[in-house]
């Protein structure tokens, strides 16, 4: 990819800057480092990482020159409780953008998870640091299978994972789809800098496959079972129990049960 090819379709601030390389450990690494001397919007993009990382220390499948790996470097001047929220838009941009650029009928699984036909089409993961006024910088890293084909997925992941390519038979311009996907960011950053939240939250809602399902949840501390009833304003998970009681959860491993 090159850089040219993306930013001159950029419309905002997130995308003026980017960086591209060949190979990398993975692109929040990489991210993570530059962020102290780099514009809010700056963005990291690779054909190809060693080490892609997924939610919960998982890896991520990358394989050179034909899916998305982008890490994002945004400056939020909101509090550290409302970083769900950059997790919450990002996935609705993505969705969004792909569902522009693909025809795809794109939906969210709770928290970062981008799903066709029930299977994940990418994810996102969001680390943030902090000092005690707040927010110093959010790293929003991005892995969106686009022109991989379903046989070189490995065989454990071949019935839960997808690509573009797999659903449409189609391969597509990388550029296009990540200068897609920044723009949405851009959009949808403004209202959150603005703490209008309604418009994204109920967004979030209409692009869920989540909510109004039975599903489980694996925290840090326990498993949970019941309805995924709706997101709060902080982007929490609530989530009713089969007896009733009601839980708000941050963070976890969701499984939608059939």
């Amino acid at each position: 990819m090159k850089a040219e090819d993306i930013t001159s379709k950029i419309k905002g601030i997130i995308g003026r800057e980017i960086f591209i390389y060949d190979t990398v450990s993975s692109t929040n690494t990489v991210a993570l480092k530059l962020a102290g001397n780099t514009s809010e919007g700056a963005v990291v993009l690779a054909d190809s990482q060693e080490k892609g990382r997924g939610r919960l220390g998982r890896a991520w499948l990358s394989p050179p020159a034909v899916n998305l790996y982008m890490s994002v470097i945004l400056k939020p001047d909101v509090d550290p409780q409302n970083i769900t929220l950059i997790t919450i838009l990002s996935a609705v941009a993505c969705a969004d953008a792909l569902r522009r650029t693909t025809g795809l009928h794109i939906s969210i699984k709770w928290p970062n998870d981008l799903m066709i036909h029930d299977r994940k089409l990418g994810g996102i993961l969001t680390e943030i640091r902090t000092e005690r006024k707040g927010i110093l910088f959010a790293i929003v890293g991005i892995g969106i299978n686009i022109n991989t084909d379903l046989q070189e997925f490995p065989h454990d992941i071949r019935d839960i994972a997808t690509s573009t390519l797999n659903e449409t038979g189609r391969i597509f311009l990388r550029e296009e789809i990540t200068a897609e996907i920044l723009n949405e960011m851009d959009r949808w950053y403004k209202f959150l800098n603005k703490m209008d939240r309604k418009p994204l939250l109920d967004r979030w809602k209409e692009l869920s496959s989540t909510l109004g399902r039975q599903v489980m949840v694996s925290t840090a501390h326990e498993t949970l079972n019941g309805f995924a009833e709706t997101i709060d304003d902080e982007g929490m998970l609530i989530l009713r129990s089969f007896s009733g009681q009601v839980r708000k959860i941050s963070s976890g491993d969701l499984t939608e049960l059939r």
